[in-house]
């Protein structure tokens, strides 16, 4: 059985995953943000033996190592690291500190428990991180996103000569929670697109020496 653990857990594309890696076999760890979110809790009960749900946030570094280390004691590896929690309003320092900082924080403090395994690393990044091809406005979002890709690929040139290979995806216009309340607006349910990202994760490819963003559609983009 492979371990992933899964931030932005709670709800939404990440809580999505979390039921895609469940079905799929795996032993999931969720990072849970708001404990007094129900869905969480209501899926352990369908997979007592498979889900652990270990309180999370990723803006925090204590929260982080804290993280890091009850993982520890649950497994002896994690085989998939998919960074999933993101938010989209705020001071523009609180979306740096998640969106990047916090996507760093997780895979420093991990990357000790994934030195056997699969080691693979998943983002979720946005087509509105692209430098040519971002039509949006404004905000501290995209800028966020343009990072989160430099920091990536960064990451990808120092790590994938040590055997880790890498996922970056954009997940598609989602109804999601990002705005604080479930979007009635998207082109696409948190399931939908959690269902290609879990196959993307999880599937090898010819070319893993190669960092690529793909999409829902299974279209790669320029980032």
């Amino acid at each position: 059985m492979k371990t992933v653990f899964v931030t932005g857990a709670d709800r939404g594309v990440g809580y999505c995953l979390c039921e895609d890696f469940l079905e799929g076999g795996w032993l999931v760890i969720a990072g849970q943000f708001m404990p007094d979110w129900p869905e969480l809790s209501e899926l352990r009960k369908k997979y007592p033996d498979s889900l652990h749900i270990v309180p999370l946030d990723v803006g925090s570094t204590a929260s982080v190592e804290a993280a890091a280390a009850e993982t520890a004691k649950l497994v002896d590896h994690v085989d998939l690291l998919v960074s999933c929690a993101g938010i989209a309003r705020g001071a523009d320092y609180d979306v740096y500190n998640v969106n990047v900082a916090g996507t760093l924080r997780m895979t420093e403090c991990f990357l000790p428990l994934m030195q056997t395994g699969l080691k693979r690393l998943a983002y979720v990044s946005s087509e509105c991180g692209s430098i040519s091809l971002s039509h949006r406005e404004g905000g501290a979002y995209p800028i966020s996103k343009t990072a989160l890709n430099m920091l990536v690929r960064r990451m990808f040139r120092v790590l994938q000569p040590q055997g880790y290979t890498f996922r970056l995806y954009h997940p598609g216009w989602v109804r999601s929670y990002m705005g604080g309340q479930k979007s009635t607006v998207g082109n696409f349910e948190p399931e939908e697109t959690a269902a290609v990202a879990y196959r993307q994760f999880v599937t090898d490819r010819e070319a893993e020496d190669v960092l690529v963003m793909t999409d829902v559609s299974d279209e790669m983009w320029s980032y």
